[in-house]
């Protein structure tokens, strides 16, 4: 099992670890105090020549953060400004203790009138997590008058008109530079539309005690990052050899789809599979494997011939270029019931959303439109939830479901996994079977399904990364196999 340190929370495990930092006679001064400190010494580390600063503020605590920010910023000679939505009077209490403590420092505040004063930094306000409307009206406006910006925006614990649970947008949202979060990260921060509005994001905790932190024994999930790839893939024996890292069997590769099984399985031979198999239609059989002689490949029309292959396989991947003809729909009849674990992409989540069935040992891997598919929603509905769809897509069809996308998630029995690596220049055929074949080799090595997924999926797209140092547009599916060689060897 991977060490997941970095927890990831929805908003009302937030409200309960406030709630007990309350109840250890931490006052919510107390933390609107220490958010709007490490704010603004933040700032002015990172852009030690700028000399000033517009808050916009809103209604709630979110804006009592930005006035701390703001009073300090106006004690160290900064020129400040406020730009306020709702007058001191309306504000709950501490942000109206902060708003008093703003003007006491001699500080100016404005109405929001359409525009904003020049300044070298911008911090948004406006809105905190508990937003569940579409934005409308003032603050609207506002939003987009910051967005127009071209000096960086600073968003206070979420980019204002995202939505701290889900990661949508609601109406319009901040695109901010850069969000400082407090007290945890929150789950929308780190999928779906979240990707374009975050900008880099920074955790605080605020110096909360432990056993304040502790008050959540299960958060709703974790991030991963690079050092699980350490963790997990540490040097082999120097008596390795190739029947100790597994067989991979991948089928699929339906007239004029041979690429799709192709990737998958140069993918597998990268991650460190011993063997890989491709079982594929008779027409390309003979050819598909001119480039990459270590790929054994057999031509498969009928039962007899894959049920030999399955006897002598470590793991099954099917769907990479399957189709649904009356030949794909065979395969996939003969391997439904077969006795390893598997990871389905591809046509055989859309031959499975026609025939559904529940296993614990596979990985499912569908993009959000063949999500929507296996659950009969609109993909829209998927990508406005897309943590409810990975729950719906896991109680339906068991294992481990690894919904692609910003913000990948990966769900299986151990919990709730967030990657927020990876790049838009992904978005390009042939990505998801590269990813069939990363999984497939892990499990393979003997890593169990779930683990699988989440090693397979972060180094996927940490060799996409690399690879798209020299530019996202034009990535190719092929660019991530020389990547993926020094990623599985941290």
């Amino acid at each position: 099992m991977l060490e997941m340190t970095e927890k990831v929370y929805n908003t009302a495990q937030i409200r309960a670890i406030e709630q007990a930092a309350f109840e250890q006679d931490l006052s919510a001064w107390e933390l609107m105090q220490r958010a709007g400190r490490v704010t603004f010494e933040h700032i002015s580390k990172q852009w030690p020549m700028s000399q000033s600063l517009c808050v916009v503020c809103g209604a709630g605590n979110n804006a009592g953060d930005g006035y701390i920010v703001a009073a300090l910023a106006q004690a160290w000679g900064w020129r400040t400004e406020v730009v306020a939505l709702s007058k001191g009077e309306h504000l709950p209490e501490p942000a109206r203790t902060a708003y008093q403590a703003f003007q006491d420092t001699g500080g100016v505040i404005h109405e929001f009138h359409s525009k904003l004063p020049e300044a070298d930094i911008y911090v948004d306000a406006l809105l905190g997590i508990g937003l569940s409307r579409l934005v409308e009206g003032e603050y609207k406006k506002a939003i987009e008058a910051l967005n127009k910006m071209t000096k960086p925006v600073i968003a206070l614990d979420l980019p204002s008109g995202l939505n701290a649970d889900t990661g949508r947008v609601m109406g319009v949202a901040i695109r901010a530079y850069q969000t400082i979060t407090y007290i945890g990260l929150k789950q929308g921060l780190l999928t779906g539309e979240a990707a374009d509005y975050v900008g880099h994001i920074i955790c605080h905790h605020l110096k909360l005690p432990a056993k304040v932190l502790k008050v959540i024994k299960t958060p709703v999930g974790h991030l991963l990052n690079s050092q699980h790839l350490n963790q997990a893939l540490p040097k082999r024996p120097r008596n390795a050899h190739k029947g100790m890292a597994g067989h991979t069997l991948i089928v699929g590769g339906a007239p004029s789809m041979a690429g799709a099984v192709r990737l998958a399985g140069e993918a597998a031979l990268r991650t460190g599979s011993g063997l890989v198999t491709i079982a594929t239609h008779p027409i390309h059989a003979m050819v598909i494997n001119a480039n990459r002689p270590e790929l054994m490949v057999s031509a498969v029309d009928s039962l007899d011939p894959l049920l030999a292959l399955i006897e002598r396989a470590s793991v099954l991947a099917i769907g990479p270029g399957l189709g649904q003809s009356a030949w794909g729909l065979s395969l996939w009849d003969s391997i439904k019931v077969a006795h390893l674990p598997m990871v389905i992409d591809a046509d055989a989540l859309n031959i499975l959303a026609q025939q559904p069935l529940r296993r614990s040992d596979w990985v499912l891997t569908p993009h959000p439109g063949e999500a929507a598919r296996l659950l009969s929603i609109p993909v829209h509905a998927v990508e406005q939830d897309r943590i409810g769809a990975v729950y719906a897509l896991k109680e339906r069809y068991g294992g481990t479901v690894v919904l692609k996308g910003a913000g990948t998630l990966i769900l299986g029995d151990e919990g709730l996994v967030f990657c927020t690596a990876g790049n838009p220049g992904m978005a390009s055929g042939g990505m998801g079977d590269v990813l069939t074949g990363i999984i497939a080799a892990l499990i393979a090595q003997r890593f169990s399904p779930e683990n699988a997924a989440r090693i397979g999926v972060l180094a996927h797209a940490i060799a996409g990364d690399i690879a798209a140092q020299q530019g996202e547009r034009g990535l190719l599916a092929s660019d991530l196999m020389a990547q993926l060689r020094v990623v599985v060897n941290p």
